[in-house]
């Protein structure tokens, strides 16, 4: 009796080890799955690309209506994708982008007759940012494909984190955008023109 006691405790320990083994293993699983649940997690593996004009004036007109206008600055047309690069991260592309639109030298010293050194903030211009799916495009056959787009949900968060990005490092009333997704009617004057292209997965 003794033996079969011993022997009929032994198989309840067994397995109720074994249960709380697979059981940290699928809240181990349930744990890095959600994770990726998040708004933000396909955002942290993004890349973005960016389209900067230097203009003398700039606005964003939706159903008729001017959402957003700005004088002497950069209009900054934004693409978010999925990153082809290993290891590609949102956080790190917003802030690549963020440093490029405050710090390019796009204009001229006037004072020292020098070119291609102040920058949007060094003269205190504005900035306009349009959320452009279409810079991922590619061509297959005549027809266009977005299928390196980021979904809309990742991308606007991925663009909105932009956003806050530039207002924390700069005045943030000169900051402006359109509005995320919606069809919009862009009206822009090129200075020069100046057209800088930048991709964060070629930094």
């Amino acid at each position: 009796f003794r033996l079969a006691l011993a022997m009929v405790t032994a198989s309840i320990a067994r397995s109720t080890s074994s249960g709380a083994r697979g059981l940290l293993r699928f809240r181990s699983r349930s744990s890095s799955a959600t994770t990726c649940f998040s708004s933000s997690c396909g955002a942290n593996r993004s890349t973005m690309k960016a389209v900067v004009q230097r203009v003398l004036s700039a606005s964003v007109e939706v159903d008729g209506k001017v959402v957003s206008s700005i004088d002497r600055g950069l209009v900054c047309l934004v693409g978010l994708g999925k990153s082809d690069a290993a290891g590609g991260d949102g956080d790190d592309a917003a802030d690549f982008i963020a440093r490029k639109i405050l710090n390019g030298r796009l204009w001229e010293n006037e004072e020292k007759k020098k070119p291609w050194d102040k920058s949007v903030t060094d003269l205190d211009y504005e900035i306009l940012l349009v959320s452009q799916f279409t810079l991922h495009g590619q061509f297959k056959g005549n027809r266009p494909t977005f299928h390196q787009s980021l979904p809309p949900g990742e991308a606007k968060v991925a663009y909105e984190n932009l956003v806050s990005l530039l207002r924390s490092r700069y005045k943030p009333e000169r900051v402006k955008d359109g509005v995320f997704g919606a069809m919009m009617r862009v009206s822009l004057v090129n200075d020069g023109p100046v057209t800088i292209t930048l991709d964060s997965d070629t930094k």
